[in-house]
């Protein structure tokens, strides 16, 4: 039962996040088509079988059975119907056919630059909504890499102090996330390491093992972090609790070693088997209301605080199969929070409506230079198109993880979508919006159209490349989950 309404959630958030953005997209072909006076057919949502459908004047609305796209029937032209009744009689005014070639221009890339423009307008409204919050890189002295990620194969190791990243000077902790490193050709990251900096060089093949650690389930991330052992909250009857943590505690060590950052502390819990380990954590003075009453022994107490020590069994978690003591890091609360404000010197920007548009805009730019760069990549062979592609089955599933971590990161996701079915649409593919624009730029260099014939069999080898491409990233996303 858990399984299906796993399934059933994935499924209907990708429904919505599709609709939107096959609704956007087909909106823009509509509205400069009807701004030209072109004749639209029918707008539908969907593919057939038709689910629903009424007619508004010379349009017919349609909701169609099959939500992996959407089409707008504009009267004179060659689409993915195939329909040619109109090509034996002379053009109308209201055809497609009809207009100059700058108008169906147009209308043609009028759904990407829609795409385009809903993700400016959803990126702007984040941070127009909620400013951008950020952790100067300057404040972070060190970082933790897991043994294994891929930071770490890159040669970056736990203690290093991040200078430059692709030679330039490391301001945010974003550009070590995987959104910035497939946007570099060749990869450099340059560390203080000890007495001297080193510099090292990503992996040619980064976009693959990035994707691959992404779809892997171990749930340990990227495997770079920077956050303390700081525990923002305690679930009540947990281990954690009945040792007596609490909200602002922060770890010391643990079975003797000490832990500088919240994986490190993670990974010390995983390798305890649930045997009970040692625990030693400080609780700082303006904490001490609590400090008498905790079941912990008091070890030690400091001008700021105390220090508490515990044996701690961690138990296994049913629907992760991993060990957890209870507790969440420090983003968890507002306290520990302000803790991390204190310590980070966290900054939170906020923009005025017409800069949130700006920095959309550049959002949106940067985000699908990332996406061309990636598909580069996969062409020349830089990288595995199996790892590095995904299909309706892992969008379902990204997409539902995303409305579960919140409205932001749901619509954050819809905007990076739209960039994407932008860019895939442009690709010069008969079938897609590419393809129909090179036959265009070709009438209007040569002043010729392509035969009838030549574009109904550009059009049908190009959706047989479509549907194979689409049966091939089901199967692939089936074998990757």
């Amino acid at each position: 039962m858990e399984l299906a309404l796993s399934i059933l959630s994935s499924a209907l958030w990708f429904i919505v996040a599709i609709s939107i953005l096959v609704f956007v997209h087909e909106l823009g072909h509509f509205l400069t088509a009807k701004y030209f006076g072109m004749r639209v057919e029918r707008f539908s949502i969907g593919f057939p079988p038709k689910l629903l459908g009424r007619r508004y004047g010379e349009t017919e609305y349609v909701v169609g059975a099959t939500p992996l796209g959407g089409y707008v029937k504009i009267k004179g032209m060659i689409d993915e119907s195939l329909d040619t009744d109109h090509v034996k009689a002379d053009p109308e005014p209201w055809e497609f056919r009809a207009k100059p070639v700058w108008q169906r221009i147009v209308v043609i890339t009028a759904g990407v630059i829609f795409n385009a423009i809903l993700a400016v307008l959803v990126f702007g409204g984040i941070r127009w909504s909620e400013g951008e919050t950020y952790i100067p890189a300057e404040n972070i002295d060190q970082v933790f890499v897991r043994e294994g990620s891929v930071p770490h194969d890159m040669g970056l190791r736990t203690g290093d102090r991040i200078l430059q990243v692709n030679g330039e000077r490391f301001t945010r902790f974003d550009q070590v996330m995987p959104p910035a490193l497939v946007a570099a050709d060749s990869l450099t990251v340059t560390v203080q390491r000890d007495s001297g900096r080193v510099t090292l060089h990503g992996p040619r093949d980064i976009i693959t093992r990035i994707s691959r650690a992404q779809n892997s389930n171990n749930r340990q991330g990227f495997g770079i972090s920077f956050l303390p052992p700081l525990v923002g909250y305690v679930e009540s009857g947990s281990p954690a609790d009945s040792a007596g943590l609490r909200p602002g505690d922060r770890i010391w060590s643990i079975a003797g070693d000490s832990v500088r950052f919240w994986q490190e502390m993670s990974l010390k819990i995983q390798e305890s088997e649930g045997a009970p380990i040692s625990v030693r954590w400080f609780r700082p003075d303006s904490l001490a209301a609590d400090s008498q009453a905790t079941p912990a022994q008091l070890v030690g107490e400091r001008p700021d605080g105390y220090v508490f020590q515990a044996q701690i069994a961690a138990e296994k978690d049913e629907a992760s199969g991993r060990l957890l003591f209870g507790i969440a890091d420090a983003g968890s609360s507002d306290l520990t929070l302000g803790m991390l404000h204190d310590q980070f010197g966290i900054r939170t920007q906020m923009y005025s409506p017409v800069e949130a548009l700006a920095a959309g805009a550049t959002e949106t730019w940067t985000s699908g230079r990332n996406i061309v760069v990636a598909l580069k990549r996969v062409i020349v062979g830089r990288d595995d198109l199996r790892e590095s592609l995904g299909g309706p089955v892992m969008i379902a599933k990204v997409t539902s993880q995303a409305a579960e971590a919140g409205a932001t990161a749901f619509w954050r996701l819809v905007a990076l979508l739209s960039i994407t079915l932008a860019i895939m649409n442009i690709l010069p593919i008969p079938a897609l919006d590419g393809g129909q624009l090179m036959f265009l730029l070709y009438e209007a260099v040569t002043r010729r159209r392509p035969s009838v014939r030549v574009r109904l069999v550009a059009q049908q080898i190009g959706m047989i490349l479509l549907l194979g491409f689409m049966t091939f990233l089901i199967f692939n996303d089936i074998l990757r989950l």
